[in-house]
């Protein structure tokens, strides 16, 4: 083992035991209620990650490790040049958990530059998991760059399979779906009425001053808002 190395591995261990000392009991049992088990509060690790910066050697020690905090932690101190497209589907498929899945999604795939080759990997899996991250993608492809997406194809798998779909894939078409909803005026009424037919999360408690992931209220929301503009 090289002197750099075992650098590493001691740095490693150091911001290990910083999150086990940043563990709370209480934040770990909100999170299990979520699908998580982490107990450390995110704003205190993304101040170790603000201090840290990009460490992309430092990230993959500590995503080898496996836990929950530990890979928050790394995906924060990785950036989205530093992953290949490999290396970041491997990842996705270690996740493990909804919070780690969802920052991989949005702060390293979402914003590098294999976004389009792992939305379609992904879009295709037979995991619906996998498959949730691929509609995520393709959720943000239909809002900013919707040309060559058959957004009526969308609807066709949407209207057929969301019903039954697992939850993280179902929320994860719901969104698609009122993305198109919202953004393509030819498609809104299809949209909005496979929304009123299909009822997904139609009875979702949402608070006060938040809108409803219901796709036919999402819907009408956004585009009244647009409209105030």
């Amino acid at each position: 083992m090289t002197q750099g190395t075992t650098d590493l591995a001691a740095e490693r261990d150091r911001v290990l035991a910083e999150l086990k000392a940043l563990e709370d009991p209480r934040i770990r049992a909100v999170n299990q209620k979520h699908g998580d088990d982490h107990a450390v509060n995110l704003t205190e690790l993304r101040a170790i990650a603000k201090r840290l910066k990009a460490r992309p050697d430092l990230a993959r020690e500590l995503w080898a490790e496996g836990g929950t905090a530990a890979r928050l932690l790394a995906i924060l101190l990785l950036r989205p040049s530093h992953c290949a497209l490999e290396e970041l589907d491997a990842m996705l498929r270690q996740a493990g958990t909804p919070k780690v899945h969802d920052w991989l999604v949005n702060y390293l795939a979402l914003k590098g530059p294999h976004r389009e080759q792992l939305r379609e990997r992904w879009f295709a899996d037979p995991d619906p998991v996998i498959a949730s991250a691929g509609w995520a993608l393709t959720s943000d492809r239909v809002v900013k760059s919707p040309e060559g997406i058959d957004q009526s194809a969308l609807l066709d798998r949407i209207e057929a399979e969301m019903t039954d779909a697992p939850e993280r894939l179902q929320w994860a078409m719901n969104t698609c779906l009122a993305q198109i909803g919202i953004t393509n005026p030819a498609l809104r009424a299809r949209a909005r009425d496979i929304g009123e037919r299909l009822g997904v999360l139609r009875d979702y408690p949402t608070p006060p001053n938040c809108t409803s992931p219901f796709a036919p209220i999402w819907i009408d929301e956004m585009v009244r808002r647009a409209g105030t503009r």
